[in-house]
């Protein structure tokens, strides 16, 4: 799988695991640790979610400006690494929960993310751009789109992991403090501080009616009897008074995720020492040195050229906004989902320290199918070269965002009978389902395996495609735009958390279907153009 390509390919993935580790870890517990420190309802925590990962690649940008007018593209990366782990440092910082001051603490936290956001501004991108010249050279040049496909394989390896150890540390805590996890506890414990937790239903709300799909014994419990039978199951300690309970419970909960996002740090050290090591060996992408231009395979454009090259990024940028907008809502809504509507009762791992079980284990499944389909998915490509028909990377992105549809296609389909996301919301006077009116984990599993696939087609090819048009002194600005696009996709993903709490969720996965189509049948459209610019 490695032959052919440059001996560097695997040290800048294995230096990009300590990225790829604290996204993760991010992705997996971020919207959940807003929601449980904060009590902040799905779509409040869904326009922090959304504005961090927007910052996180608009920000790529700016850290591409910058090395393309310092041409210090090593350094770049190397100030951003450490910048990273500073926000991580903070964000681990435990903090009492409730906390005393919520505006001054969401502030704080804001500004935490903030920090890691500009770190991976400027690493990101100027990594990619590193890799991206490694493939100028005439020798690998043809190797470009399966070398971005193992570089992208290997950075994941670290994403495996992180889901399953910050969910380990969390669970760890909890039960060091003579607690058990439960997803539903947060939230009504926040509805008992905050006083809005009832202890009757109301029609329609708390008791759905046969056609919403739920049959009424699902519902057998009030609010507050479902709260006092969730604790007597999470704690030895027999609590008769439900605030101090609450007061107790989220504090311990909390400071669980912040130790969680410490694990990061360490991912972090791992990577700066590998890249440390191997600094010297990475090329200099956009250098203006002569010789290193001609090994690198770099050739003289004229004006008109630039400008086509420059056009042709543009398009694509655009149409993969509404991608990204899709798929990662696989952090936010769908991890929403998971929490609420999928059934975790057979998820989880015991260790006999701790059981690893949590809605946010799911965010482990799509790096574990990206570094196991990735060697299937560049022999295909590889088979498809040697007999002169492999698709072009324009098309292998318009194929990547069909399958991202169908994704959200078999999400309609499965949960077509679920009922309203306010009928199980403590805080709508809703009660929680129980696990035998959930889903079945299959439904999450079989989805992120579909947009895993659409994953590969679409985000290491579209680094492949950006690296094969830019112009040799955009590079950086360039690897920048796409990431930039990325960001105004997530820039969206809020509306995805107001859809998922306000209509019937199948309608909300029906809105990523047309986004993904929409997508597709743009690049199609503009396909032939975009094949004469990559020749």
């Amino acid at each position: 799988m490695f032959k052919g390509h440059p001996k560097g390919l695997i040290a800048s993935a294995l230096t990009n695991m300590g990225e790829r580790f604290g996204f993760y870890t991010m992705m997996a517990i971020l919207a959940l640790f807003l929601q449980a420190k904060f009590g902040l309802d799905g779509t409040d925590a869904g326009y922090i979610y959304s504005t961090f990962y927007a910052l996180i690649y608009i920000l790529a940008l700016v850290g591409g400006i910058v090395a393309d007018k310092t041409r210090n593209y090593k350094g770049t990366i190397l100030v951003g690494q450490l910048v990273m782990g500073l926000g991580y440092i903070l964000m681990a910082i435990p903090s009492e929960t409730p906390v005393p001051n919520q505006t001054l603490y969401l502030f704080l936290t804001c500004a935490a993310l903030f920090i890691i956001a500009f770190g991976n501004g400027l690493f990101k991108g100027n990594l990619q751009a590193l890799v991206g010249q490694m493939y100028d050279n005439d020798k690998y040049r043809s190797y470009r789109d399966s070398g971005f496909s193992i570089f992208y394989m290997f950075i994941n390896v670290g994403a495996i992991f992180a889901p399953f150890l910050a969910v380990g540390v969390r669970n760890w805590w909890l039960k060091s403090k003579g607690f058990e996890y439960n997803a539903d506890l947060p939230a009504l414990c926040h509805s008992q501080i905050n006083g809005t937790l009832e202890n009757t239903k109301v029609a329609g709300n708390g008791l759905l009616d046969q056609a919403q799909g739920v049959a009424e014994q699902f519902f057998s419990l009030d609010p507050v009897s479902k709260f006092k039978s969730l604790i007597t199951e999470v704690s030895d300690t027999a609590y008769t008074n439900l605030t101090e309970f609450s007061n107790t419970y989220l504090n311990v909960f909390n400071e669980g995720f912040h130790y969680a996002f410490g694990v990061a740090i360490i991912a972090m050290l791992i990577s700066l020492v590998i890249y440390m090591v191997n600094k010297k060996k990475f090329p200099n992408p956009g250098s203006d040195d002569k010789a290193g231009a001609e090994a690198n395979g770099a050739t003289t454009m004229d004006l008109k050229e630039v400008k086509q090259r420059l056009y042709a990024l543009f398009a694509v940028f655009g149409v993969v906004i509404f991608f990204w907008f899709s798929f990662h809502q696989n952090g936010l809504t769908l991890t929403y989902f998971a929490k609420n509507y999928t059934d975790l009762s057979s998820i989880s791992i015991d260790l006999g320290i701790v059981v690893i079980k949590g809605a946010e284990i799911f965010q482990s499944i799509n790096p574990l199918f990206v570094v196991s389909l990735t060697p299937i998915i560049v022999g295909l490509f590889g088979w498809l070269r040697t007999k002169g028909i492999e698709p072009s990377t324009p098309k292998k992105i318009a194929i990547g965002m069909l399958i991202a549809a169908l994704g959200f296609v078999l999400m309609t389909i499965g949960s077509f009978d679920l009922p309203l996301f306010k009928s199980i919301d403590p805080a709508s006077g809703g009660t929680p389902l129980d696990d035998i009116a959930k889903v079945t984990p299959f439904l999450l599993i079989g989805t992120y395996f579909i947009l895993t696939v659409a994953e590969l087609f679409i985000s290491p090819l579209g680094i492949s495609f950006v690296s094969k048009v830019a112009p040799p002194k955009y590079q950086g600005i360039m690897q920048g735009g796409w990431l930039g696009a990325t960001a105004l996709g997530n820039q969206l993903l809020f509306i995805g958390a107001i859809l998922y709490e306000s209509i019937p969720i199948w309608l909300t996965w029906t809105v990523f279907v047309v986004a993904c189509t929409i997508s597709m049948l743009t690049m199609l459209f503009m396909l032939k153009w975009l094949e004469r610019i990559t020749k």
